[in-house]
């Protein structure tokens, strides 16, 4: 979708914006420009998530201008590189959360290389980074993720959905330390099993394995030993979606076992008749 001249000047009169999201429009460096000029209070949300029609430039005049942002989402932004990343950090201090899913060209070296003032390591140095987003990242591996915990340990979400490199290893380091985690997205990451997932995660509410390696003496492991899903007093939703190792009987055990599930995503095998969904329904749970 292009975005009009009548569009950008509207946009441009509204003196307290505090949010701006750009989802999916053909936009241009001048009206990034524009909207970096008018000395907007983007403090909370700023998006150009799937964004076309400008370049590095734009991003760097706005967000130059704009160093208070909280929630920053560039998905999608196929051109962003390490360099760029790493100069956009000196004006991201207040970063809460930062969506670089599908930024596949970032590499390594836009988190660790670089030990300047200006890395993106110091930027999210802090306790206050809560929703990491990293789909997509083939360069992703076990050491990276578990150096991303060390540096923000409260993390409450994170997407490593479809990161070809992750092991069991990785993620259970990660939850070792993050302990505040709330939603856990491994969707994708094919070689991860979590049969070592042994251990307190007590505010986990979603975790998707949808297309993971997962099967049922994992989820027996998990859902049955002292320290395994029986500590996830507060799971709503679990998806099992592609786990072509799971048998389906597993899902009447998973519902009665624990409580707090809303909604499971159940594997391939499962056949769900409406006797079944009457049943779990009557258990609070609706399963798919």
């Amino acid at each position: 979708m292009f975005v009009t001249s009548h569009f950008v000047s509207c946009l441009v009169s509204l003196k307290y914006l505090t949010c701006l999201d750009l989802f999916s429009l053909n936009i241009s460096d001048e009206m990034l420009s524009s909207i970096a000029m008018q000395g907007f209070l983007l403090t909370r949300w700023f998006s150009l998530q799937n964004c076309t029609g400008f370049s590095y430039a734009g991003i760097f005049c706005l967000l130059s201008k704009c160093e208070h942002i909280q929630l920053l989402d560039l998905q999608n932004i196929v051109f962003l590189n390490h360099k760029h990343v790493v100069e956009l950090s000196s004006f991201l201090g207040d970063l809460v959360s930062i969506n670089l899913n599908h930024c596949s060209i970032l590499t390594e070296s836009a988190f660790f290389s670089l030990k300047s003032s200006k890395s993106l390591m110091d930027f999210v140095a802090y306790p206050q980074l809560k929703h990491l987003r990293l789909a997509q990242n083939p360069w992703l591996s076990d050491e990276d993720i578990i150096m991303f915990a060390s540096i923000f340990p409260n993390l409450q979400l994170l997407d490593l959905s479809n990161c070809c490199r992750i092991f069991d290893e990785g993620i259970t380091q990660v939850l070792r330390i993050c302990c505040n985690i709330r939603y856990l997205n491994l969707s994708g990451c094919s070689i991860v099993k979590l049969l070592e997932m042994n251990f307190k995660v007590p505010k986990l509410e979603v975790l998707n394995l949808s297309y993971t390696k997962v099967d049922d003496e994992t989820l027996y492991k998990i859902s049955k030993s002292c320290c395994g899903l029986e500590n996830c007093t507060q799971l709503r939703m679990i998806s099992l979606d592609g786990c072509h190792k799971v048998n389906g009987n597993v899902v009447a055990s998973m519902v009665s076992s624990r409580l707090s599930l809303r909604k499971i995503i159940a594997p391939i095998r499962f056949c769900l008749t409406d006797k079944d969904k009457k049943y779990f329904l009557l258990h609070g749970c609706l399963v798919c």
